[in-house]
């Protein structure tokens, strides 16, 4: 196997977390007398961070409401972080069999890094991930390269044998800045069509299918 390090985004690549934040933030919609969206409406929202989460969640011309929006919806999706959040089918076997093969793993989200630390904990909590991280006050968000290659540094990885897996574009825009071999799932929030148009060097619609394609890489 050429890739040494393997970094995932969590929400939409390992683990099915739609149906909460979607709850979640509708609830907070409601608080505010905002209307709220169809679970499905929230592929297209997230991916960029809370704040802009609350940005796009709020009517056009409401978007003064965003900071009070984001302030219910904080503690509310922390607290019911795992009413139907799970790993996604395969995941876990995946994760097993790269940890066998001795390639090293972390995790980064653009999701709020206390959120992050706890679905991994509870949802993937024999993966022997090396470094997780969600966003963290001063240090600049996926897609800008920052955390991903502090990341690589801290595992003492070259960025040109790392691999970066996620299923949005911002995903696939990091792996490209980083210099790491970006491969895109599409059984999260995107179309095979994002993935590709920002740079995929691969994209696997099962988790085996992802084995494989990290298998076979040649950075």
């Amino acid at each position: 196997m050429q890739l040494r390090a393997v970094f995932f985004d969590l929400d939409g690549t390992l683990v099915d977390s739609l149906g909460d934040i979607a709850d979640a933030m509708n609830h907070s919609l409601a608080r505010h007398g905002l209307p709220t969206h169809p679970e499905s409406a929230y592929r297209h929202f997230v991916g960029e961070g809370v704040r802009e989460l609350a940005r796009r969640a709020v009517p056009a011309g409401r978007e003064d409401l965003a900071a009070a929006v984001l302030e219910t919806y904080r503690p509310r999706y922390e607290a019911h972080l795992f009413d139907r959040t799970a790993a996604y089918p395969g995941i876990l076997g995946m994760l097993a069999a790269l940890a066998a093969q001795g390639v090293v793993m972390g995790v980064l989200s653009n999701k709020s890094d206390g959120p992050v630390k706890r679905l991994v904990e509870r949802l993937l909590p024999e993966v022997p991930f090396r470094v997780v991280y969600g966003e963290r006050q001063g240090v600049p968000r996926k897609p800008d390269p920052t955390a991903v290659l502090g990341m690589a540094a801290e595992l003492d990885v070259a960025p040109a044998a790392c691999g970066f897996v996620g299923d949005t574009a911002v995903d696939m825009l990091t792996a490209r800045a980083a210099g790491m071999y970006g491969v895109g799932v599409t059984w999260g929030f995107r179309d095979a069509a994002e993935l590709h148009a920002n740079g995929a060097r691969a994209v696997a619609t099962t988790a085996e299918e992802l084995l494989a394609a990290l298998r076979s890489a040649r950075p």
